[in-house]
């Protein structure tokens, strides 16, 4: 059997339909995934229209040069994540291997941040709901901006992990030679699936990171 043939499900006339079927379905996805943070956002802004000067005062706590250096990390693995697609586009075997490698890497690197700044929060009593320690009087307050920085940035991290776990998939099988100018599909849409959670901390970073900057 062809590689065309092999890489052709059987419920398909072509690869072109297959391709634009796969792609649709991504999009599809994409867009319940817009609707989830967009809910999120939506919660952030209203407590945050609320409580303007808690938020702000509890975004100070966070630390904003880690922040933009887990910005510069994702932003590089979008670079890697697009070199990779075009690798696969161009039949280089070799090099997507090595973006795909490249991005995984970078993702790890961003969720070892993560981890590190979720330990320093916890060590400085800054977790809602375990031993949760701030200035007296606006307590209730500040562990509402926590609530949303745990779950926004930790459903972000999730997604990391998900992302990565497909990258390490789509590795194995451009390693197996899977993958060319005929058939990357696969390659195309996990790269959408990335770019999309790389946005989506585009919108975290200044939502919870640089409120307070310029309290």
């Amino acid at each position: 059997m062809s590689e065309t043939g092999a890489a052709l499900a059987h419920h398909f006339d072509d690869l072109e339909q297959q391709h634009d079927a796969a792609t649709l379905g991504m999009w599809v996805f994409l867009a319940t995934e817009v609707m989830f943070f967009g809910g999120l956002f939506t919660g952030y802004t209203v407590y945050r229209w609320q409580y303007p000067r808690d938020f702000a005062e509890a975004s100070r706590h966070l630390d904003t040069t880690v922040g933009a250096l887990n910005t510069a990390v994702l932003l590089a693995s979008s670079l890697t994540m697009a070199l990779a697609v075009h690798a696969a586009q161009t039949s280089r075997r070799r090099a997507l291997v090595g973006f795909l490698a490249a991005t995984i890497l970078l993702g790890s690197v961003f969720l070892g941040v993560k981890a590190y700044e979720y330990h320093d929060k916890y060590a400085h009593h800054l977790v809602p709901g375990l031993d949760f320690t701030y200035e007296p009087g606006a307590a209730r307050e500040f562990q509402i901006f926590f609530l949303f920085y745990f779950f926004m940035t930790g459903m972000h991290a999730l997604h990391m992990v998900i992302g990565i776990g497909l990258l390490g998939v789509i590795s194995y099988l451009a390693w197996r030679g899977r993958f060319g100018a005929e058939y990357y599909n696969p390659v195309e849409v996990t790269g959408l699936y990335w770019h999309f959670v790389d946005i989506i901390w585009i919108f975290l970073f200044p939502l919870l990171y640089l409120i307070g900057a310029h309290l």
